[in-house]
């Protein structure tokens, strides 16, 4: 039987999602958890790795199992043996044609950025920040010069593994409340460390250090080295996956009413 499970997690504690040898990463975590309910050995395939401190909304794991059980069971049992800061929020059995990643039509990130004269305290590791006040025009400016199917390889992580660095960026939406801003990002999929590279030439935009056009400029470029530094990872989160309707995967989880 295949299963499949939404899961959703804090980054900060884990050195990514892919196992590692040391065993402390968010895979590592939820595979043992698995494990320990189903009294056998269980591993699955996510929809989208996460680096280091980045957090999970609605990732998406599958594997293949002989153990039958409700999908009630999968969720809380397995929930039992999680971390605090990790757990399973639905279960699916949509059969054999159904991949977590090779399925996925889509994928969502959003990133909550703090902009204040202050560091972060009670939301320290929960967002990023940035001292210098931003202009949302001048953002969003940018943000529009980015979408659309490009090489991206300006944007891509020297360790990426992706066989292409052209992706379709389907959206980007820049939102304001308060002092905090929320970038949501939308993508068929995306690079290493591609939305965090977004986020530091977005910003050196917003900021005024360059103008909209630059952001054009370093796309055509195709060079990591002429983009902005990477951007933290503290305020970045997976949102999930879309799917087919076939599959019936949820697209919503408690936690994404969470978000500002």
């Amino acid at each position: 039987m295949r299963v499949a499970l939404g899961v959703s997690y804090r980054g900060g504690g884990y050195n990514g999602w892919q196992s590692q040898p040391n065993g402390r990463t968010v895979q590592d975590a939820l595979e043992k958890g698995l494990s320990a309910f189903a009294a056998q050995p269980i591993r699955t395939l996510c929809a989208g790795r996460t680096d280091t401190g980045v957090h999970g909304i609605n990732q998406v794991v599958h594997f293949d199992t002989d153990v039958v059980r409700e999908p009630f069971s999968w969720v809380r049992g397995s929930n039992r043996y999680l971390p605090p800061d990790i757990a399973i929020q639905w279960c699916r059995f949509p059969g054999d044609g159904f991949h977590a990643r090779n399925s996925a039509r889509g994928r969502r990130y959003a990133y909550l950025l703090l902009e204040s004269a202050v560091r972060p305290a009670i939301e320290s590791g929960q967002c990023g920040w940035i001292f210098r006040p931003l202009d949302q025009a001048a953002l969003e400016a940018a943000a529009q010069r980015l979408i659309g199917e490009h090489d991206f390889s300006s944007f891509r992580s020297s360790e990426c593994q992706a066989a292409s660095p052209i992706k379709h960026l389907r959206e980007i939406r820049v939102q304001r409340r308060g002092d905090y801003w929320r970038f949501e990002f939308e993508a068929s999929a995306f690079l290493h460390h591609m939305v965090r590279n977004l986020m530091g030439c977005l910003l050196a935009v917003g900021t005024g250090t360059r103008s909209p056009d630059w952001v054009t400029e370093v796309l055509a470029a195709r060079d990591r080295k002429v983009a902005a530094p990477t951007f933290a990872p503290d305020g970045l989160y997976f949102l999930g996956p879309t799917y087919d309707p076939e599959f019936d995967m949820p697209q919503h989880v408690a936690a994404l009413d969470w978000l500002p």
